[in-house]
């Protein structure tokens, strides 16, 4: 990458909040806002820091009766306390935070000034003492709000308050400036060095703009980061969280044509007369109904270990042991098909939404068998889905229980099965061989229904 596109991709490129949307802001705010108040604690503890070596520091016998050092550090720790109340309490605006960047340089730099009047020393002595280096702690600081705005603003301000005091130096005492040019006398006594204090000021500049560009860099990054966790988050809502988890923490690239072949139990579960009742209401009122039909049964699905696989209307087709090839599917998904079953019964009572409706009768259908499971779709519109004989069967077998007056039809075999794995639920089966609308050969099935 060449220095221009450096600068289009991460100066140019630099978020606005404005553009964003609104979640996106919102978890930006509240990272913002945390990162704030940790730029108040710190300050706060370097405050401590700053009266715990004054206190312990040895004091000289050239000291004045008045000493401004502590009260310094008492008005600059008050106005920091307030300052991380502030920011505890509220988001603060912009201009707080600018203005809270003025007053750390000037106390800061008024506790410089406060060494050379309660040491009786030249104004020189301020140039020489390592306090300076806090200059650059604090610029850091506000690196921390990933804006680079108020890292410029904090450099800025540090670079024109040092060049205040190199002025005030070089003229309170004009008869005396002690400057020169010498750079071992400069190293050996008080005296001035205006170079040197050049120095100070590009390197404050310096790091100003390396930490502006590398804050302006991590911001995008941020931004980039926590939209696509919040695309990520919105992805989850459209496919099973273990299915999006999977994809998520893949190492490839999920393409269409990518596939497994998985052995697994398929559930379809669908109203009785659902295209009449939808026919005769608003559509509002019908989204209401679905709405709480599926509040009930996919909690009951899933806690049973169910991959909901997709809605198909009223329709509900899910799948056990999908994202498992060693686990068991056939009991897990019988008791999953009976605890709808029970639940169903109450819906009378706890959902006046359906009880309104008369959506209180439904059909369920599980077939077992190997199905493909993967991707399908084209470029950016793809959907994760299972193919094979045992989905077929499920939905036949769901639509034959209108044939045959039934709530729970399985296959034989799928039975069978679920009993070997040690199913000991209250559904009670009867057993008979049947042609099957839509399957050429008869099947072997098991009516299932809930004892009285």
């Amino acid at each position: 990458m060449g220095f221009l596109d450096y600068i289009r991709v991460n100066i140019l490129s630099s978020h606005h909040m404005g553009g964003l949307p609104e979640s996106v802001r919102e978890t930006l705010r509240a990272r913002e806002r945390a990162n704030e108040v940790l730029v108040r604690v710190i300050q706060v503890m370097i405050l401590l820091l700053f009266a715990t070596l004054y206190s312990l520091a040895a004091k000289t016998g050239a000291t004045t009766k008045f000493q401004p050092v502590p009260f310094v550090l008492g008005a600059y720790l008050v106005l920091s306390i307030i300052g991380l109340i502030w920011s505890i309490r509220s988001e603060l605006p912009d201009w707080s935070v600018y203005c809270s960047i003025l007053f750390d340089f000037s106390l800061l730099y008024a506790l410089m000034i406060s060494f050379h009047y309660q040491y009786q020393q030249p104004a020189s002595f301020i140039l020489k003492a390592p306090t300076l280096l806090y200059v650059f702690i604090f610029i850091a600081l506000r690196a921390l709000r990933l804006e680079w705005k108020f890292v410029a603003a904090a450099g800025l301000t540090a670079a024109a308050g040092w060049m205040a005091v190199v002025i005030y130096v070089v003229n309170i005492d004009p008869e005396h400036t002690m400057i020169t040019r010498s750079y071992v006398q400069y190293l050996t006594s008080n005296s001035i060095l205006i170079g040197a204090e050049v120095d100070k000021i590009i390197s404050i500049l310096a790091v100003t703009a390396i930490l502006a560009l590398v804050v302006n860099s991590s911001s995008n990054l941020l931004v980039t980061a926590v939209s696509e966790q919040l695309a990520a988050r919105s992805f989850s809502r459209f496919f099973d969280k273990r299915i999006a988890q999977g994809i998520r923490s893949s190492g490839g690239t999920l393409e269409a044509g990518q596939g497994e072949r998985r052995t697994t139990a398929i559930v379809n579960i669908d109203i009785r007369g659902f295209s009449k009742i939808a026919a005769d209401r608003e559509p509002s009122e019908v989204m209401q109904i679905l709405s709480a039909y599926q509040g009930r049964v996919v909690p009951i699905l899933q806690a049973h270990g169910a991959i909901i696989d997709k809605f198909m209307g009223d329709g509900i087709m899910a799948t056990f042991g999908i994202d498992d090839p060693d686990s068991t599917h056939s009991r897990p998904a019988i008791e999953a098909a009976e605890a709808v079953l029970l639940d169903c019964r109450k819906w009378r009572n706890e959902e006046a939404v359906l009880a309104a409706s008369g959506a209180i009768h439904i059909g369920i259908g599980i077939a077992t068998g190997t199905v493909s499971f993967g991707a399908v779709g084209k470029d950016d519109r793809l959907e994760m889905t299972v193919i094979g004989a045992p989905v077929n069967t499920s939905a036949k077998l769901e639509k034959h229980n209108k044939v045959l007056g039934t709530d729970c039809i399985v296959l034989r075999e799928t039975w069978d099965e679920a009993v070997a794995q040690g199913y000991q639920g209250s559904l009670k089966s009867k057993f008979l061989e049947t042609e099957i609308e839509g399957i050429s050969q008869p099947k072997q099935i098991a009516i299932l229904k809930v004892s009285d």
